[in-house]
């Protein structure tokens, strides 16, 4: 058997062993919120080590509508919900590791980010942009990756 492919069934097996220790993940997990229920997408999906949310906009879950007063109202809902989801899996803020910042119009970057700073007080690696529209007509949407 040549080098090369000895390297190769090392590596294969190697690969496997690593990967048979825990079939369980991911986990994709469904909403906690009844009004998401029927979404077409999960909640948060869970590896070993990582829970990745969805994108959350600033609706108010109890009301099914978007909170009113503007970039600084929604950033604070959206980090609501994020909370939300991170509590109902036993993790919270100072869990999030990365942050996708999405913004309707980049002119709204310095009032999103005076309420994100108060909320994210362990500064995670940050990618921020703006979007020629978003769901459900919303100014901001945030989706994170939490740590285990």
């Amino acid at each position: 058997m040549t080098m090369y492919r000895t390297l190769v069934l090392v590596f294969t097996l190697f690969s496997l062993s690593a990967c048979k220790n825990d079939n369980s993940y991911p986990i994709f997990h469904a909403s906690h919120e009844y009004s998401r229920a029927g979404a077409p997408f999960s909640d948060a999906v869970e590896t070993e080590h990582l829970l990745f949310l969805t994108g959350q906009i600033g609706k108010d879950h109890q009301s099914g509508q978007l909170v009113e007063g503007g970039i600084t109202a929604e950033t604070r809902q959206v980090i609501e919900n994020i909370k939300a989801v991170l509590e109902h899996h036993d993790l919270g803020l100072d869990d999030v590791v990365k942050c996708t910042v999405i913004l309707r119009d980049i002119k709204d970057f310095s009032e999103f980010n005076t309420v994100y700073t108060q909320y994210f007080t362990k500064k995670p690696a940050r990618t921020t942009f703006a979007a020629d529209g978003l769901a459900g007509g919303a100014s901001i949407e945030i989706e994170v990756v939490a740590k285990k």
